[in-house]
């Protein structure tokens, strides 16, 4: 036996190291899913980080329960089966077990619920915001509007396999890109214009469905800059799975510059510029 797990030691290794690997990819993340991704991607806004802490405590709970559950149920089994148990008990009621058992999910599901309540009030009672975007769900792609900014208005598309550029998420990136600056509370009015759409985007911690003939609103503050990828969640028709959320968050003043851009460009021919993000991707590929 030492001599085959000698000889296997170095695949034990291989093996492990793979494991190790793909856990520390995991736990590093990215603002888009990851091949292996275990759990949700690293949060960027403090809604967020607080769904984050609700699920690891909810993990706890449920992984303590589950224990509790088969230790009891291996205890059953081994101690009052046939053979160490031939002379069954007759015990129809026992107060104190009853008591426990009544009083225990009690007490869980109070212990769950507070924390619960708090995280959906903080994620809908919006803080004084510093800016609004509008988002309407089309079918099947989205429309951004900036009405503080000059009420400019572009279309965002899903970027076509054919039409990808090297670092660009297949089914993820888009021809347009939302641009919001960091640190910054922004309001987001959702809504819809034929059927029922949803704006997801999970490092913010954001899902709200946009319903046609309906305002509904929402908010976010994005608290690192990248790129962050999200994707509608309401079942939307035949192209459901073709209408993705490419966000770029900014410094104040590269968002400020954007604006400027944006406003000149749209009002010579519909079109909105590339965030600067955006262009330093398009220069590193034309480099290459």
């Amino acid at each position: 036996m030492a001599e085959s797990l000698s000889k296997n030691l170095p695949k034990i290794c291989m093996a492990l190291a793979f494991l190790a690997a793909m856990f520390v990819a995991s736990a590093a993340g990215a603002a888009q899913p990851e091949p292996w991704q275990m759990g949700f991607q690293p949060a960027s806004s403090p809604v967020m980080e607080d769904i984050n802490e609700f699920h690891n405590m909810l993990l706890v709970i449920i992984t303590t329960i589950t224990l509790l559950v088969l230790a009891l149920l291996l205890y059953c089994m081994i101690r009052f089966n046939a053979r160490s148990n031939p002379v069954p008990s007759k015990t129809s009621h026992n107060t104190l077990i009853e008591v426990i058992w009544t009083v225990a999910p009690v007490l869980i599901l109070v212990v769950i619920a507070i924390p619960s309540f708090r995280l959906l009030y903080f994620q809908a009672d919006l803080p004084e915001t510093e800016m609004t975007i509008k988002a309407t769900g089309y079918q099947w792609y989205w429309g951004y509007s900036y009405p503080d900014h000059g009420d400019f208005e572009f279309f965002a598309n899903m970027v076509e396999d054919a039409d990808l550029k090297p670092g660009q998420p297949r089914l993820l990136a888009t021809d347009t890109q939302v641009v919001v600056p960091v640190d910054t509370n922004v309001r987001l009015i959702v809504t819809a214009a034929d059927v029922i759409h949803n704006w997801a985007m999970p490092a913010f911690g954001v899902k709200m469905d946009g319903v046609p003939g309906r305002l509904n609103e929402t908010w976010f503050r994005a608290s690192e800059t990248g790129i962050y990828y999200g994707q509608c969640s309401e079942l939307c028709g035949i192209r459901h799975a073709f209408m993705p959320i490419e966000v770029h968050v900014l410094e104040q003043e590269d968002f400020d510059a954007w604006v400027k851009s944006a406003q000149d460009e749209y009002a010579l021919n519909g079109e909105v510029p590339p965030s600067p993000l955006a262009q330093q991707t398009q220069l590193a590929d034309a480099r290459n």
